[in-house]
């Protein structure tokens, strides 16, 4: 087959294949905002004092009945309850709604109870191309505390000033890596974490959070004398800057803090573009002693930070109790460093 007859074959396909999926998508839009529009008529039917008195509590229910004789399946009283929720938590569908969700993301999404967590969720899937799958994945996995355990929202009604860092918004602890189908203790194995990482990196890569992009494994450093390896390096093209991650399937200890806050400094001289923020170093250990965090370079460094990660999913009691530690943890911290007299 001639080139210039390949060439028109794949450009009608790749014409098919926009259009179908514009089109997916401006029915999905449509269908979305008719089932919110629903949500809506249903709460002014039940605030209608005259319809409620007449039809009683039961206008969900028939309902219900009568758009399934019509329209057959997808109007299950569970499903015409999502919609007058998805209303409820969402009553300005043009500012509140992005256009790209599915009925799926939104319908579970709106069983979030906390409206904090609820926005964040709808905005993380719309702007990150979140599948349903990845988006059922986060809420069980605590996303959101998980990203919130760095951040200001710490502050409670007599809480101290908590400096705000844009950095730490990328940062969680816990890291939860249970895709990678290894054993809770992987001690001394840091080679076959590392393989499983490079061989699951797309659901590493949702893991780590927006902005991250894939640059090398074991990346030299070298000097007149030396070479050194850093374990995994990203770029993240929010912050602008270099990510090292390294490696360890043992508590952290004080040659680790050493030797990340040496590839930094190293990768800082070395690599670093004109245009590039600080490098930023993340230490992902089984566990690691606060004592020593608070009295090596950890504590005050912006560039430097050692996360917990798991294996193992923990239970959904674990994973609150492990994100509740880290928060008391960060307000003691806190708090000692608060001046006098607040």
């Amino acid at each position: 087959m001639e080139k210039d007859l390949i060439n028109l074959y794949e450009n009608v396909v790749s014409i098919l294949n926009t259009g179908r999926k514009r089109a997916y998508q401006q029915v999905n839009s449509i269908m979305v905002e008719s089932y919110w529009k629903i949500g809506q008529r249903i709460v002014e039917s039940e605030q209608d004092g005259n319809l409620r008195a007449k039809y009683g509590s039961k206008i969900i229910e028939n309902l219900s009945k009568y758009l399934s004789d019509m329209f057959g399946r997808g109007f299950s009283e569970a499903n015409l309850l999502n919609m007058r929720n998805f209303y409820i938590a969402f009553p300005d569908y043009s500012h509140d709604v992005p256009k790209n969700l599915s009925w799926s993301h939104i319908s579970r999404i709106i069983r979030i109870e906390n409206k904090k967590e609820r926005d964040y969720y709808l905005i993380e899937a719309a702007n990150q191309n979140w599948s349903f799958r990845q988006l059922e994945r986060n809420i069980k996995t605590k996303y959101f505390q998980r990203v919130l355990s760095n951040q200001e929202e710490l502050k409670s009604d007599n809480s101290l000033p908590v400096p705000k860092s844009f950095t730490k918004e990328f940062i969680k602890d816990p890291y939860i890596l249970e895709f990678l189908d290894l054993p809770e203790n992987i001690e001394g194995k840091e080679s076959l974490l590392e393989a499983a990482l490079i061989n699951n990196l797309k659901q590493f890569l949702l893991e780590l959070g927006k902005g991250f992009s894939f640059v090398g494994q074991q990346f030299r450093l070298s000097t007149e004398t030396d070479h050194f390896y850093v374990d995994l390096v990203f770029y993240n093209y929010i912050l602008k800057c270099f990510v090292l991650i390294d490696l360890k399937t043992t508590k952290l200890s004080h040659g680790d803090i050493g030797q990340m806050d040496m590839y930094v400094k190293m990768f800082d001289e070395l690599k670093r573009g004109r245009e590039d923020n600080p490098t930023i170093g993340i230490i992902l250990c089984t566990d690691k002693s606060e004592t020593m965090v608070k009295y090596s370079v950890l504590n005050d460094s912006k560039q430097i930070f050692a996360s917990k990660y798991k294996t193992v999913l923990p239970s959904e009691e674990e994973l609150a109790n492990m994100i509740s530690v880290e928060k008391d943890k960060l307000l003691t911290d806190l708090s000692d460093k608060a001046p006098m007299g607040q």
